[in-house]
């Protein structure tokens, strides 16, 4: 658990106001982000893989996804495979990236 929150303002309840789109769009965001700095700054690299794990962690703990809670948490295991080298589901930042940018996408469309 880490002892640092970097959403105060999404974590007092301000998450709740974003569609699931616009949630895992913004996770997309921070892979983004983890993607680019990845072989370049591992502070900002490290920054940004916080930042995701835990808009995922506020994503999870958010009450209206229940039905949705296997497929985020499964989406949050396979960030956490690409990560750590993506050995167990040969995933990477790039491919989740292309899964993410959906999100976006759809947020920005009012999907």
């Amino acid at each position: 658990m880490r002892n640092f929150i970097y959403h105060k303002e999404l974590a007092s309840g301000g998450w709740s106001r974003f569609s699931l789109a616009e949630q895992l769009g913004n996770i997309g965001s921070e892979v983004s982000r983890a993607d680019n700095w990845q072989a370049k700054d591992k502070k900002l690299y490290d920054g940004a893989v916080e930042r995701a794990l835990e808009l995922f962690d506020l994503t999870l703990e958010d009450k209206r996804w229940r039905g949705r809670l296997i497929e985020i948490a499964r989406a949050r295991e396979v960030f956490c495979d690409a990560i750590s080298g993506g050995r167990e589901y040969k995933s990477s930042l790039e491919d989740l990236e292309k899964y993410f940018l959906q999100f976006a996408s759809a947020s920005r469309m009012k999907i």
